[in-house]
């Protein structure tokens, strides 16, 4: 047995992992995002925004400690450990390892223990930085497999300076953000009208929760009333898409999760039968740092939206002849070791294995299906 919301992973699914791992690494290398390790042990702070879902623990002095919870606040934490975050100059940083929640999200299923990639673009804040975000998250699909996946890009930023305009007190905003991330129009018109909203900002923010495909919804919101600063938004996000024409992206200008943490654009991608996101990210301006934009893919979520097959591919050969079996793990064959010098044994387990060589004196026998 072992704890709740944590699982095995047995081979082919441990060696998948790995790889997909090891590749994501190689992709974001060549874009220029250089790895860093971050500890799984950081001091308990209850201002950290999964304090109340982070497992904490004492060590024998007394100070009460967390397991990682997320990776955006362990970049943040350890740039200001080591300088501070770089100022108008870009700094790229990948990360992958393992996380920890007491209570999971909802969208998280059951897992309590799941691990990460992700990628940090630190110091600039442009809508050619957001773009870059945008085409590596893309790229990213496509190594592990999603070529047909979906980007949907909000602009949380845009939702904000449209309640901001309406002079509502805090609680109030809330309450109509709320209902504009969940699409509930009737409670968005309920709540405008009973705040008494002026008519024009509330003509706008009844239409974002519709304000959602391809391109064009730019165009409809620009035919809205306005503020400068949402007009301001809505042009940050035009000069993003004018820099991505292949990537395929839908835009949800009614997205308006986590207003206090996302100052910028906000992304999530999809694909088709599979109903969780598999990455996520957005700019987050001032919350954790200067200037900073970034995304991470959930591997287990990955794994599970592939459907991947539970058989394990076999090695090539089976070896009595271990300088043999060196020369072909130097072509790039797999090859187990013989443990027995019984022929009969080892014919045996090599066909019920699937393996299709015997290696031997310096020779290899093909052995016939089982």
């Amino acid at each position: 047995m072992i704890p709740e919301g944590t699982r095995y992973f047995l081979p082919p699914e441990a060696r998948l992992r790995r790889e997909m791992e090891e590749g994501l690494f190689r992709l974001l290398f060549a874009w220029g995002y250089e790895p860093v390790e971050l500890p799984a042990l950081e001091f308990y702070d209850p201002s950290h925004p999964l304090a109340e879902r982070a497992f904490k623990l004492v060590d024998k002095t007394g100070e009460v400690l967390a397991l990682r919870a997320e990776f955006t606040t362990a970049v943040a934490g350890l740039l200001r450990s080591n300088g501070g975050p770089p100022t108008n100059r870009p700094l790229r940083l990948q990360y992958a390892g393992t996380l920890w929640l007491r209570e999971a999200a909802a969208e998280l299923g059951r897992s309590r223990e799941f691990r990460q990639v992700g990628a940090e673009l630190v110091g600039v804040s442009s809508p050619q930085a957001d773009a870059e975000v945008l085409e590596l998250a893309w790229e990213c699909l496509k190594q592990v497999g999603f070529p047909e996946a979906r980007i949907e890009v909000g602009l949380p930023a845009l939702v904000r300076d449209l309640l901001e305009a309406t002079g509502l007190p805090e609680d109030k905003k809330e309450r109509l953000r709320q209902a504009i991330h969940r699409k509930n129009t009737p409670e968005l018109s309920a709540l405008l009208e009973a705040y008494g909203v002026h008519p024009e900002p509330g003509r706008t923010l009844l239409a974002l929760p519709d304000l959602y495909g391809g391109r064009e919804v730019l165009e409809e919101a620009r035919r809205l009333p306005l503020s400068s600063k949402a007009q301001a938004d809505l042009d940050w996000l035009e000069a993003v898409l004018n820099l991505l024409p292949e990537v395929p992206l839908l835009l949800d200008l009614g997205r308006a999760r986590l207003l206090g943490f996302y100052t910028g654009l906000n992304f999530q991608a999809y694909t088709p039968d599979f109903g969780l996101p598999l990455l996520g990210g957005g700019r987050y301006d001032g919350a954790l740092l200067p200037y900073a934009a970034g995304f991470a893919l959930g591997l287990e979520r990955v794994m599970e939206a592939l459907r991947l097959p539970t058989s394990e591919n076999p090695p090539q050969a089976l070896a009595l002849d271990r300088a043999l079996a060196r020369k072909l793990r130097q072509e790039g064959l797999r090859v187990e070791l013989a443990w027995t010098s019984d022929l009969g044994e080892l014919r045996a387990y090599a066909q019920q294995r699937g393996i299709r060589w015997l290696a031997l004196e310096g020779r290899l026998e093909e052995l016939t299906p089982a």
